[in-house]
């Protein structure tokens, strides 16, 4: 099967998938839970390419997750907030944090004064 043709699938974890299922989108969604709103700001705090971006912010308004609010006329500029859809999110997220924080944890080198963990 196609990614494309996910949206049409019978099971709900392939569509939901088909909306959030790249590695940028869940950190786009990620990063406005945590008040980060403007195109400038997520391509800066990801950074990730501009064209890239506007994809991925095109189709979480298309799919309802986020709405576009102009905050700015000229030249125009959207605030990119959350719906009550992609509020809904949060549990998905916080779910994948406990699990990365588990079985993903990152060992610091250890530092004058530091010690590694066993």
């Amino acid at each position: 099967m196609k990614w494309d043709q996910l949206s049409d699938d019978w099971c709900p974890v392939a569509r939901a998938t088909s909306i959030v299922g790249d590695r940028w989108t869940l950190l786009i969604v990620r990063d406005c839970f945590l008040g980060v709103s403007k195109f400038d700001d997520l391509q800066k705090n990801l950074g990730i390419t501009r064209h890239v971006l506007a994809q991925r912010l095109k189709k979480l308004v298309a799919a309802g997750v986020l709405e576009k609010k102009e905050y700015q006329t000229r030249p125009v500029r959207y605030d990119y907030v959350l719906t009550e859809r992609g509020r809904q999110l949060g549990p998905v997220l916080e779910a994948l944090r406990v699990w990365g924080r588990e079985y993903l944890s990152i060992r610091r080198q250890a530092g004058i004064g530091d010690t590694i963990p066993e």
